[in-house]
């Protein structure tokens, strides 16, 4: 009996439908029995003709609901009906014809809002619980007043009428919580068992993949093996390619067998990290041999830049680190069609436990990442933009390997990119060092050149270049000479210090080779005369020691002292020919010779640089000094001036003269921002030249540059934007302020969380001349220009909260409103930081700015005071006559 009853409940209910398919069945088969019981009950008990027919008729439309809702797939709606139904009609007249509160109507209430929670999803759940509750209270509320409405039961009928609907309410509800506990232990005995066969499943898997490594590597072993032995041999040029090409592909294919047994085991959580001394230079090395030959196939340009200052041993898992350069070198040079693929290693922070922040970078001139499909970068077996990219072969292992070895390592790891301008990914992975000896600098492609090639040839030819070697010993600068004579170089020698001095002020060079112990004057005292030798012709010149002091810490103090480059003695013609290639220029260079070994040697000639940790950057309202701009190494976005003739670069394109002339002509011109596809540009730029950028913009209420900069700046990883919260010189101390804390080494996140804390303590005030250029940007309206212009106003324009305020309004002339803006902007003289003040202004002459910096000094003897003309932009709202002091607060 018990087995007819299972199946015909299978039969009703499948446990193949959907679940709230099933849940509706239950319900539905279950309340309309219970419907149907109380249909009878009320025709035995004798309750009232009226309710007996309602409930007759809500059986028959609901059967009849819940026939047509499963017969055409639309239970959801279905479900809404009934409820709806039941919520509107059938409980609320069940309510006044059952005696009210005092029969069973308040439970099948109940059963109302519980069909609602269980069958019914999203908002409609909401709407119509919400709708019940209101027509429950409805419904006491009416009756309570109008009691006469209310069919009323006696005691015997009451009492009879509340049991039959608890009990009929509880069976439904006990019958729904019964099969909700039967599909949830079935639905985690079915989990549990698809658990098993996952299991099973991985344990197969990674049984496969460890057979077929070992199937794999067998037959790679006697190709690597044997092809070792060709190169051993004295072959032609040709065969020793060959034999360097089929060991590079070898590798690769291991790589690629690697990268899917390292998914197997981090996703079985089964990946260590293994921590070994190694040499820093050694595994460079390899990864260039590894690297070079798939973007030499490419045409593509590979550099290496390492910093100089990084230590020689690490301590680290070199296995892991040298698989994830790999995988992001291959990825770079896989999807870079043209132009160059660029590894930088640079040394971060230090602790004081020894242990150093190792910056790998990746970067290329590929074809980008779109800006949607970044999130899902580091996903395994995803490939972003398929369309694309569907001729680049992959397995989308690579990056998603690469970013959990980085957090096993607890390092980390993000991506800058432009879509169609190429991407740099930056790896920062702590390692602890085991020598303070520094690397010192490492010529990684002339090293695996070298080891392709049995013969010297000259690496290049240079008959234009200028080459100027310095050496008090004969012998030495003959010997150098003959070393360079294949280049064609063009070559000076002199035997002193003094000699070079009278040599470089009559001929420019492009590369100065010189000794260290030299009489009379060494080559370091010669290199600093030399950078300061006024009306000399070579103060930039590369200037490379050529020494026999050999040693780390001799490296490091010629480097401390500006020397551009270290050769040792003695030193042979290679390693004269790569450190000039080092620092030509590449249109001075033609590089000779045939095949791959050669590209290597052409891939050397590469610009290096040290890329900083932080950089600041700035828009061109900044309206700071030029000289000042480049000391701090500040980036400057252009604003665009706007005339009828055309659009024109702040400060590149034009200048304050040429816009003043225009404005007094009653010339239409105003100022706008960068696009935010020009910021994208500027940030890839300056990302080339530092691991994080932080940009600081105008006052947000006064442009659109901060939030188009900070749109762009979605694209990276590593850029910052913060809004100042003022304009022109105002905003320009607050990006000294941020210059200063760069130099002080302070960490990206320590630096923005100061600067938002230091809004306040800039002051930025104008006062300005006349209200018609205010009026011609629509700052202020035609009519308020009039009257001030009637009335000789002369508003003070200061920054609050990022917005432009008037402070204040000055009635006079012009020296009047002067000696009274004065006087109110350095009247709190104890608040006021004395080191600093930029008085910044349109359209003056000198002698008024030096009677304006007599009154501030009358006042506030400033250590500083910088005359900075407003730029294009900020000239283009306040106009000529304007001026404004700026400066920083104590506190």
């Amino acid at each position: 009996m018990k087995s007819k009853m299972r199946q015909l409940f299978e039969r009703m209910i499948p446990a193949s439908l959907p679940l709230q398919e099933r849940l509706f069945r239950v319900f539905m088969t279950v309340g309309l029995a219970g419907l149907l019981i109380g249909i009878v009950s009320d025709i035995f008990f004798g309750e009232d003709l009226v309710n007996t027919l309602i409930l007759c008729v809500a059986f028959v439309l609901l059967s009849l609901i819940t026939y047509v809702s499963v017969r055409f797939h639309k239970i959801q709606l279905g479900a809404i009906i009934i409820g709806a139904f039941l919520l509107f009609i059938v409980m609320p007249i069940n309510f006044f014809t059952t005696g009210g509160m005092y029969g069973g109507a308040p439970l099948w209430f109940l059963l109302g809002i519980v069909y609602v929670c269980l069958l019914i999803e999203k908002k409609s759940k909401i709407v119509l619980l919400l709708c019940g509750v209101v027509v429950d209270a409805a419904c006491y509320h009416f009756a309570f007043y109008h009691s006469e409405y209310v069919i009323p039961h006696t005691v015997k009928m009451s009492y009879r009428d509340s049991f039959m609907s608890m009990v009929l309410v509880a069976a439904v509800i006990c019958g729904m919580i019964a099969f909700q506990n039967m599909i949830f232990k079935t639905e985690n005995k079915l989990v549990q068992e698809q658990k098993k066969e996952i299991e099973d499943l991985n344990r197969a898997q990674n049984r496969f993949f460890s057979s077929m490594s070992h199937e794999i590597r067998t037959p790679i072993n006697t190709i690597i093996g044997l092809n070792e032995m060709i190169l051993r041999e004295n072959v032609s040029d040709e065969v020793a390619s060959d034999a360097a090409n089929i060991k590079s592909a070898s590798e690769m294919l291991l790589a690629l067998i690697n990268d899917i047994l390292d998914m197997s085991k981090i996703e079985s959580g089964k990946m260590d990290i293994v921590s070994t001394t190694f040499d820093l230079g050694e595994m460079l090395s390899d990864l260039v041999a590894m690297i070079w030959v798939r973007a030499n196939e490419k045409g593509l340009e590979f550099h290496v830049d390492v910093d100089q200052s990084l230590p020689a041993q690490l301590y680290g898992d070199e296995v892991r680190i040298k698989q994830i350069l790999v995988n992001m070198l291959n990825n770079a040079v896989k999807y870079t069609s043209e132009g160059s693929v660029t590894l930088a290693i640079q040394r971060g922070r230090t602790t004081g436990d020894g242990t150093v922040e190792v910056i790998y970078s990746v970067i290329d001139t590929g074809m980008g990442i779109k800006k949607e499909s970044l999130p899902y970068l580091f996903q395994a077996f995803k490939r972003v933009d398929e369309e694309e990219n569907r001729f680049i072969e992959g397995t989308g292992l690579g990056l998603s390997i690469v970013k959990q070895l980085v957090d096993l390592m607890g390092g980390e790891i993000s991506v800058n990119s432009v879509y169609r301008k190429g991407s740099t990914f930056v790896v920062s992975i702590p390692q602890r060092a085991v020598t303070d000896a520094p690397i010192g600098e490492l010529n990684l492609e002339m090293r695996h050149a070298m080891n392709r090639s049995r013969h010297y040839r000259q690496a290049f030819e240079a008959p234009s270049a200028h080459v100027l070697i310095v050496d008090d010993n004969e012998t030495n600068l003959m010997v150098a000479k003959k070393l360079l004579r294949g280049t064609k170089v063009q070559v000076d020698t002199v035997t002193s210090g003094k000699e070079c001095l009278e040599k470089t002020f009559e001929k420019r060079y492009d590369v100065i080779l010189m000794d260290h112990l030299m009489p009379e004057m060494d080559g370091i005292t010669c290199l600093h005369e030399l950078r300061t030798q006024k009306g000399g012709l070579n103060q930039d010149a590369p200037v490379v020691v050529l020494t026999a002091n050999a040693g780390s810490e001799n490296q490091e103090m010629y480097r401390r002292e500006g020397f551009d480059g270290y050769l040792l003695k003695p030193v042979t013609g290679m390693d004269l020919e790569m450190e000039l290639l080092h620092h030509l220029s590449k249109n001075l260079v033609s590089v000779t010779g045939e095949g791959d070994a050669v590209g290597v040697i052409e891939n050397a000639v590469v610009e290096h640089h040290r890329r900083s940790m932080v950089m600041i950057t700035t828009d061109s309202v900044c309206d700071l000094p030029e000289q000042m701009l480049r000391s701090k190494q500040i980036a400057v976005m252009p604003y665009r001036i706007c005339t009828e003739n055309g659009e024109f670069l702040d400060g590149i394109e034009t200048d304050s003269n040429g816009v003043l002339t225009y404005l007094c002509n009653g010339g239409d011109i105003h100022s706008e921002a960068p696009k935010v596809e020009d910021y994208e540009e500027f940030f890839a730029e300056q990302l080339t030249k530092a691991h994080h950028v932080i940009h600081i913009s105008m006052a947000q209420h006064v442009s659109e540059g901060y939030a188009r900069a900070l749109e762009a700046a979605k694209d990276f990883d590593n850029v910052y934007v913060i809004d100042s919260g003022h304009l022109s010189s105002g905003m320009g101390l607050f990006v000294l302020r941020a210059a200063q804390y760069v130099a002080a080494g302070m960490t990206p996140e320590t630096i923005l969380e100061t600067l938002r804390t230091e809004q306040n303590r800039v002051s930025t005030s104008f006062v300005v001349d006349s209200t018609e250029y205010l009026a011609r940007v629509g700052r202020i309206s035609d009519k308020i220009h009039t009257i001030c212009k009637m009335l000789m106003l002369h508003p003070i324009i200061v920054l609050d909260r990022s917005r432009i305020k008037v402070g204040a309004i000055r009635v006079g002339t012009r020296a009047r409103t002067w000696e009274r803006y004065i006087s109110s902007a350095l009247y709190r003289k104890r608040e006021i930081d004395p080191s600093i003040l930029f008085i910044t202004y349109a359209g003056l002459s000198e002698q008024e700015l030096q009677e304006i910096e007599r009154q501030v000094r009358e006042k506030i003897d400033f250590e500083t005071i910088i005359y900075q003309k407003a730029s294009p932009a900020i000239l283009t709202n306040c106009g000529p006559g304007s001026f404004g002091l700026l400066y920083m607060k104590k506190y």
